[in-house]
């Protein structure tokens, strides 16, 4: 018992270390976000509840972005879910890592999840070296940097009134630029890719809200699976 926990703590620093260089950008769109709560009045105390409870930077944003009184409750609730749909597919490609793990901890880990540290776990996937625990110390990285980000940017609110001066907006996308780049395996790559852009695209010009995330991610997801089983039915 002694050497699994071991093993496992070994594990969680290593997603630590693998993390910290995404973790200046994602402090700094963390204090944009952190800025546009001080805006909209914001407590730290709630932006703090909502970094704990739901850790998803970009729900966190079209949140504090809708934002206003009288609370569109419904609204806001609806926005954060189709935003976060997202997490089946990270979830279901996870399952590898996962594998042998309860469901009691996989659901723990799983609420550790962010975009980046699912990205770099996947990348060293590939080397044989992702396990749960790299998984965690990603997150429990990446949301003390994030919550720290943005407690910086609540108390500089007052003062940055346009944070895209500062550059501070471009955080976000270079950060995904990155991390997207990483996750580049060649030219099988292509066609999901395509189809996931353009079918996103589409999306954006056709529907309301943050629908396009949703459609893209599944839209690129189904390539590979379509043209496997295509090949299946030409054996």
């Amino acid at each position: 018992m002694e050497t699994r926990y071991s093993e496992f703590y070994s594990y969680f620093q290593k997603g630590v270390a693998a993390n910290l260089p995404v973790a200046a950008s994602v402090a700094a769109y963390g204090s944009v976000l952190g800025v546009m709560a001080a805006q909209k009045e914001i407590s730290w105390a709630v932006l703090m509840l909502m970094n704990l409870s739901i850790f998803a930077g970009s729900a966190q944003f079209v949140m504090v972005d809708m934002w206003v009184a009288p609370l569109p409750i419904l609204e806001i609730i609806l926005a954060a879910t189709v935003i976060n749909l997202r997490y089946l597919l990270i979830g279901a490609s996870l399952n590898p890592v996962f594998k042998g793990s309860k469901i009691l901890h996989k659901s723990v880990i799983m609420h550790f999840v962010a975009d980046e540290n699912w990205a770099v776990t996947m990348a060293s996937h590939r080397k044989g070296l992702a396990t749960p625990g790299f998984l965690l110390g990603g997150g429990i990285c990446l949301g003390v940097v994030w919550s720290c980000g943005t407690l910086a940017g609540h108390r500089l609110g007052a003062v940055i009134r346009n944070p895209e001066l500062l550059a501070l907006d471009f955080a976000f996308l270079a950060v995904f630029t990155a991390l997207a780049i990483s996750l580049w395996r060649g030219k099988k790559d292509i066609l999901p890719w395509l189809t996931a852009a353009a079918a996103a695209i589409g999306a954006e010009q056709l529907l309301p809200g943050k629908w396009y995330i949703a459609v893209g991610g599944i839209s690129g997801a189904l390539v590979p699976i379509i043209l496997q089983s295509r090949r299946r039915g030409l054996r």
